[in-house]
């Protein structure tokens, strides 16, 4: 009788699963601040420190004179705020427990953006939440409409997030989309520039921001920080663009392009 051999061991070293992020929890000034007067956001609870409720005075009020429902804050000690959350957390001795905010459809920003002029952001796997949540910032900083992500290789709306984003979570509705080459064939047939930012473009975005139709509805198009857009992105944008970037070190961190690309496009359009 034979004995079938032991299975080799697997030299790889196992990998962890990920942890599961909590979308129902935002921490930081800024972001429950926003959250707090926000109309859309149900939030649950609140707890605080005495001198981030004090902080909070002015939203809680405005909430109040709104009409906003609201849950009674409760004080605790910053180390009950420090025991919910990651070790090494900056949360500012707030913590709030929130539904996630409901958000358009893609074919509602889609009509949209035929009617009147409107600037979208379109993310192709950006996956670091700083990024993300930075590039949020500034975009409700110019004036976005919607910012535009995969289903996967996108980070989750966290607590990270929000808080890096200083409550632009709450005016710059994320839409999440499963099939990026699609999405940007779309926004070409509803008559949408997308312009995909890319060292190598022959064409800086003034040039061609200046040579678009005015009030013509612009999406900016980012890659990831590594990889930059990928081929079939690249090929369904209908212009590629670059920063006039010079020097020793001509690219920039993706969160700090898109700033830079904001700003050059808004003072074009306008």
């Amino acid at each position: 009788m034979s004995v079938a051999p032991a299975p080799a061991k697997d030299p790889r070293p196992p990998v962890a699963s990920p942890e599961p992020v909590d979308e129902t929890a935002i921490y930081g000034h800024h972001a429950v601040a926003e959250a707090w007067t926000n109309p859309g956001r149900k939030i649950r609870h609140l707890v605080a420190t005495r001198a981030a409720l004090d902080a909070l005075n002015d939203q809680i009020q405005a909430a109040s004179a709104a009409g906003l429902r609201r849950p009674a804050p409760e004080i605790v000690q910053r180390a009950t705020i420090d025991a919910r959350l990651p070790e090494g957390t900056v949360h500012q001795g707030v913590l709030a427990s929130v539904d996630p905010l409901s958000t358009p459809t893609f074919e509602a920003m889609l009509e949209r953006a035929r009617e009147r002029f409107t600037l979208l952001i379109v993310l192709d796997q950006v996956t670091d939440p700083h990024n993300v949540g930075a590039i949020l910032r500034t975009a409700a900083a110019f004036g976005a409409a919607a910012l535009i992500m995969t289903e996967r290789h996108a980070p989750p709306v966290s607590g990270t997030l929000a808080k890096i984003a200083s409550g632009a979570v709450e005016h710059v509705p994320i839409i999440r989309v499963t099939n990026m080459a699609r999405t940007l064939t779309d926004l070409t047939d509803s008559g949408v520039a997308s312009l995909g930012l890319a060292e190598e473009a022959e064409q800086t975005l003034a040039t061609v921001v200046s040579g678009l139709p005015h009030g013509l509805s612009t999406a900016l198009v980012l890659g990831s920080e590594g990889a930059g857009l990928r081929r079939l992105t690249r090929e369904n944008c209908t212009h590629l663009v670059r920063l006039p970037t010079s020097g020793p070190i001509a690219s920039l961190n993706v969160s700090n392009a898109a700033a830079a690309a904001l700003y050059e496009l808004v003072r074009n359009i306008g």
